[in-house]
């Protein structure tokens, strides 16, 4: 019989590139029984806190308070150089100076919201929304800076907005890491063959789609906010890359900075385990 794994992804194009043979059976299962969802990455944050999922894409921000329930899988990471968010302002010229400026953020255990903490720190008030309502707000003028994500990183100057910062930028000048923004993470109570099964078509997934780069465009399309291919396929080539085959040690010395800066920031709230890559 085989074994149920409620999984959970993001709908940002990255995520549905790597998952697309997997979500369409066209990879070997490997006697798993995947039940699947697709969510913003703050729900996908909030529901894994619950103990919804057994493995799911999460921020890095929230894996670090998640150590002692979960481990990071080696593959499927959004994770990398010049991948971070964009700090950008409604009005040119400004900048986060005082409490009477708002910037929106795109969930409070996002990784961008940890950057912008890290960079900012109690400077504007935040306001946590849905990604995809960060551009509309700031076109509108209902507040003074918001960090983006996802495929507003290419459309941002088309949309009439200002950049302020790259967090990913400043991220990498200051520590000479790479930027982990979210990973896979496994529930540690399930069985160890179990993850390293599920590790093994999520892999297997990944490598389906690099060898035929068109054939997740139609499920990339379906959940995408941005509909144009060569925004997508650009969207792919930035988050896409030989970390996100395999996060390597390279990545994992990148998530213990994440974890060491956040922490020696007070923006970690309890001595907690280790970050911890599965092995298996």
């Amino acid at each position: 019989m085989a074994t149920p794994i409620h999984l959970a992804i993001s709908t940002c194009p990255n995520d549905t590139f790597a998952f697309h043979a997997l979500m369409q059976k066209a990879v070997d299962w490997r006697g798993l029984d995947f039940q699947f969802e697709l969510l913003d990455i703050q729900q996908l944050n909030n529901r894994l806190f619950n103990g919804d999922f057994d493995v799911a894409k999460t921020s890095f921000h929230a894996a670090l308070m998640l150590t002692e329930e979960t481990v990071v899988l080696t593959s499927g990471t959004a994770l990398g150089f010049q991948v971070g968010p964009l700090l950008l302002a409604a009005a040119p010229d400004n900048a986060p100076v005082d409490d009477t400026q708002i910037t929106l953020c795109p969930g409070e255990d996002t990784t961008a919201t940890l950057l912008f903490q890290l960079f900012y720190p109690k400077t504007t008030q935040i306001c946590n929304v849905v990604f995809s309502d960060i551009f509309p707000a700031l076109q509108r003028s209902e507040a003074d800076f918001g960090v983006c994500i996802h495929e507003g990183r290419f459309t941002w100057h088309e949309a009439g907005l200002s950049l302020v910062e790259d967090l990913g930028t400043r991220w990498e000048t200051e520590t000479g890491c790479p930027l982990p923004l979210g990973g896979i993470v496994a529930r540690r109570s399930l069985p160890t063959g179990v993850i390293a099964a599920v590790q093994g078509v999520i892999h297997d997934s990944l490598q389906y789609s690099l060898a035929d780069r068109d054939a997740p465009l139609p499920t990339m399309r379906q959940y995408a906010q941005e509909f144009d291919d060569n925004v997508l396929m650009q969207h792919v080539d930035l988050y896409v890359n030989e970390w996100t085959v395999n996060l390597g040690a390279v990545g994992v010395a990148a998530l213990n900075e994440l974890s060491r800066r956040a922490a020696a920031a007070g923006l970690l709230t309890a001595p907690l385990r280790p970050i911890e890559v599965f092995a298996g």
